[in-house]
């Protein structure tokens, strides 16, 4: 397998971890959604204007061997809405706008120093850093969307949402609501927004005992299982032995954030290792996004389908410039403003 890389290789040799000095320019982040970013007509009016995104989902159609095209733009839902489904399908969405965002006059040139994405998102960040081929990756996405499906089916798990509370006292209670089955942290998403994961029945007592420890609301997920934990170990076995068939070139032009370390990759070597560890580790996004900061990223997009990732970064830096690309009107805005300020 290989394909066409996404990179946008104009870029400098940047490293996560060298801080900019004050004579640098200003570095842009590409950042891409994952699972439940998914709607029903999501990259339609993209398809509809732009030959190249339009060949994305042709492509996609071709080498998964059913209709991914109709299913992103006419459901049903249920269906989109499934683990197995939804992963290919918001990244091949991501991927469409990715590249009507590249062709378009208002922003043809704007190219990322550093890419990163919110768990299945980080499959869409390895592709738009040039670090693996478009077939390679949407091969990944299904297998892994299939091994996550299957995990889930075969576990009763969950996931919590719990807003308002801080790491300790999530820790705090997990340790109580668990009573000897697994329940942990999953999902470090932005101060005050922390995902717990486990089994189910831990997860209803998690429900039980949030306002105990002062959460001002505890929202259950509508997800196949409990991602980002031990539970999804045979998933992350599966995907581990695709992994082991892929070519990851080393992400040294544009780099590429990692979930569970909340650093970028120092290697090709590293990434198989990573995103396999991300199957049954907490997705670190808070620490992801407070680390660019430190290392002078002062621009970032939102390239793909809803606007998650721009909600959260709006709770972890409100200064901070984000702009969010996830259709067509997106782009008609972002010239429309250029064309003003003219």
């Amino acid at each position: 397998m290989g394909g066409e890389r996404g990179s946008f290789v104009d870029r400098a040799n940047i490293g996560c971890s060298s801080p900019m000095t004050p004579n640098d320019r200003m570095r842009t982040a590409f950042l891409f959604p994952g699972q439940g970013s998914q709607v029903v007509g999501m990259g339609r009016d993209v398809a509809d204007r732009v030959a190249q995104a339009a060949a994305i989902y042709e492509k996609s159609n071709t080498l998964l061997g059913f209709d991914l095209r109709k299913l992103c733009f006419e459901g049903p839902s249920e269906r989109l809405n499934t683990t197995a489904m939804s992963q290919p399908a918001i990244f091949v969405t991501s991927i469409a706008i990715l590249s009507a965002m590249k062709t378009h006059p208002a922003t043809a040139g704007i190219t990322p120093d550093v890419c990163a994405g919110l768990s299945l998102g980080e499959y869409t960040a390895l592709y738009a850093a040039g670090a693996i081929g478009f077939e390679e990756c949407l091969h990944l996405v299904h297998i892994r969307g299939q091994a996550m499906q299957a995990a889930a089916d075969a576990t009763a798990g969950g996931m919590v949402s719990l807003i308002g509370l801080d790491e300790e006292k999530v820790q705090a209670l997990c340790h109580e609501a668990a009573q000897g089955e697994l329940l942990q942290p999953a999902n470090f998403n932005c101060p005050a927004q922390i995902v717990i994961s486990g089994a189910k029945a831990a997860c209803d007592r998690a429900e039980v005992l949030a306002a105990k420890y002062g959460a001002m609301k505890a929202v259950r997920l509508e997800v196949a299982g409990a991602f980002h934990t031990p539970m999804m170990a045979p998933a992350a076995e599966a995907l581990d032995n695709a992994l082991s068939a892929c070519r990851f070139s080393d992400p040294s032009q544009v780099r590429v954030m990692s979930n569970a370390s909340a650093d970028c990759y120092p290697s090709a070597k590293a990434i198989r290792p990573g995103l396999v560890r991300q199957l049954t580790s907490p997705v670190l996004w808070q620490r992801c996004i407070e680390k660019l900061l430190e290392d002078g990223v002062g621009r970032f997009y939102e390239i793909g389908p809803g606007k998650v990732l721009t909600g959260l970064m709006r709770r972890i830096n409100r200064r901070v410039e984000i702009v969010n690309i996830s259709n067509m009107g997106s782009l008609s805005g972002l010239a429309h403003e250029a064309e003003s300020r003219k």
